[in-house]
């Protein structure tokens, strides 16, 4: 909600403080006072053009604050964040100085940020329905989103948008299948020889070590069958056929015996124990020594060995370091071959799947195309009559949702859709149009190219007026987040008088029972219904001090006439309204102001 809007120096206006009400406020006054320049202060600090004949004459630069309650957690306070800008107190400060040579300044809550900040804020904050600010309804697209959150339909739109994206990622994937096809037959070439050759060769973990400890044996058998035997001489000479004597096994043996002998008290039993556990191990070195004489490398064929030893080098030098790596290696390579292979199976189980897709999104969209149908003659006829109660009698609002006509992929057949029912994209298969007649006999033309600007505000008006009750409004739709904080209305009672005017009035009052509502206009019965009231009128600036006012004319070369902005309560407001309906303030308009006044009230 726009708090407070301050200006200075800007076009006729030397300063002006303005505090809107919460709910409707009216700016009234004189043709040519100057009422525009507070819209012109609404685009400054909304991000609009700067031209330098906004600055006053004869002052260095013009200046425009608005301050609006955001609150500490809303979108705008989020967008201020990203900004680098802290929210105080919930508040945010828009400033806009404009020079009268040189580049504008905008300024957020005392930093300078780029004007596209103020921009996207101000599209959060404040929507202005002038003449030159209609574009924004203009679009397909905007008046596509506009139908949806009127229609109420986010179950309709997720489940089209879920079934769109389910639609592309197929098509994505059949793209990619097609588009890589060569890159992905090299890589399955490639992946597939190098399985076969690992599979030829057939590795096993370890296999590789124990081939090495195999050659070098075979390598170094005389080495070892000499040193083997030489130790089964010393330790059990009978192992290998030879009688020169008593072994290591057989003098221990002795020396048990000797000892056993003994028939005195003492150790000796315990030694004589001992030395036939010495005499168990060496019997077990000897089974071990014998077993190395009949080793299996013995004849083995070096050649062959150190050929698969060749083998397997060559497979851990291309997918090791060890033998392990290159049996990982072949696993994974066997899965990215499945997730390669462009068979003809693939292909068909992937259209098919896209088959499916394209029925489903195809039904979502039809689904979405009759919701948008039944709410667009909803919302056509909910427009027109707020039409009528707004001075415009014969003006109308048509709402076309055509469905795009196309050929259906092959394959599709469904009774319950129109023969050409077809392309499809992001947002359904709808072309939604909104046609405004502005009086009758004119000819359908799209919205924003087809009325005066007063026209255009009113029909803005009928299509908030509907927005409102949905909960929503044309500022926020495609965002979801409800009502923006103020609506501007210029114009809008353009060519409108009487009971309409009332009506008008009636109208925007109601609007602003759910968003703060401020309209520029010309006519006591719109004004009467605002909760408060601003006048502007040109006149002698002052600020408290005559000559501080004059000696600043002669310096500055400002004017001595300014307009001034400034509210009107009680009887000065009765006397507004009064000088709106007679041009004067005589006993009898002034009692008519007074029971405009008080009839300008919306029953609970």
């Amino acid at each position: 909600m726009l708090q407070e809007l301050e200006i200075r120096d800007l076009g006729p206006i030397r300063h002006a403080l303005i505090a809107p009400a919460a709910g409707m406020t009216a700016i009234t006054g004189e043709t040519g006072a100057g009422k525009s320049m507070l819209l012109n202060a609404l685009r400054l600090i909304s991000g609009g053009a700067a031209p330098s004949r906004l600055v006053a004459v004869g002052a260095r630069d013009a200046w425009a604050q608005g301050v609006f309650e955001v609150g500490e957690h809303g979108e705008p306070s989020h967008m201020a964040a990203e900004a680098g800008v802290d929210v105080q107190d919930g508040e945010l400060y828009l400033t806009r100085s404009v020079p009268a040579k040189g580049r504008s300044r905008s300024v957020l809550n005392g930093r300078s940020v780029p004007r596209a900040v103020l921009q996207r804020l101000s599209d959060e904050l404040v929507t202005i329905h002038g003449q030159s600010d209609q574009l924004r309804m203009a679009s397909a697209s905007r008046q596509r989103d506009f139908l949806d959150a009127y229609a109420r339909d986010d179950e309709r739109l997720d489940s089209y948008r879920q079934a769109w994206r389910r639609l592309n990622e197929c098509d994505a994937k059949l793209r990619d299948l097609t588009d890589q096809a060569a890159e992905a037959r090299q890589r399955s070439d490639y992946l597939r020889e190098s399985i076969e050759r690992i599979d030829r060769i057939a590795p096993k973990p370890g296999e590789d070590g124990e081939l090495h400890r195999l050659r070098d044996r075979i390598e170094n058998a005389a080495q070892i069958a000499h040193g083997v035997s030489g130790a089964l001489a010393a330790i059990d000479p009978s192992q290998i056929g030879s009688d020169d004597g008593a072994g290591a096994t057989g003098l221990i043996e002795q020396a048990v015996q000797s000892l056993r002998g003994i028939r005195v008290e003492g150790e000796y039993g315990d030694l004589a124990d001992r030395l036939e556990t010495v005499n168990v191990e060496l019997s077990d070195v000897v089974y071990a020594l014998t077993g190395l004489i009949d080793d299996s490398a013995q004849g083995q064929d070096l050649d062959q060995i150190n050929e698969r030893i060749h083998e397997l080098d060559e497979l851990t030098r291309r997918w090791g370091p060890t033998l392990d790596d290159v049996l990982a290696w072949r696993e994974k390579a066997g899965y990215e071959l499945e997730d390669l292979d462009a068979s003809p199976e693939r292909i068909d189980r992937l259209r098919e799947d896209r088959r499916q897709a394209y029925r489903q999104a195809l039904e979502a969209a039809w689904r979405l195309h009759e919701e948008r149908a039944r709410a667009a003659g909803d919302l056509s006829a909910r427009v027109t009559g707020e039409l009528k109660s707004l001075a415009m009698n014969g003006a109308a609002l048509q709402i076309e949702v055509p469905a795009r006509k196309g050929t259906l992929d092959s394959g599709w057949e469904n009774a319950e859709m129109p023969e050409g029912f077809g392309p499809l994209d992001a947002s359904g298969c709808d072309d939604v149009r909104f046609l405004f007649t502005p009086f009758p006999g004119s000819e359908r033309l799209p919205m924003g190219r087809s009325a005066s600007g007063g026209e255009l505000s009113r029909l803005m008006l009928a299509l908030e007026l509907a927005a409102a009750d949905k909960g929503f409004a044309t500022a926020t739709v495609g965002r979801n987040d409800g009502l923006p904080s103020t609506f501007v209305f210029d114009e809008v009672d353009a060519g409108v008088g009487g009971k309409a005017a009332a009506e008008l009035g009636r109208r925007l009052a109601m609007l602003a029972r759910d968003a703060q509502v401020i309209v520029v206009t010309h006519l006591p019965q719109v004004a009467s219904w605002a909760d408060c009231q601003f006048v502007v009128a040109k006149g002698a600036a002052r600020t408290g001090d005559v000559e501080d006012d004059a000696e600043r004319s002669m310096n500055d070369g400002l004017p001595d006439v300014w307009t001034t902005v400034s509210e009107v309560r009680g009887e000065a407001r009765e006397r507004e309204i009064a000088r709106m309906l007679a041009g004067s303030e005589s006993e009898t308009s002034l009692s008519h102001a007074r029971e405009l006044l008080e009839s300008s009230r919306l029953q609970d």
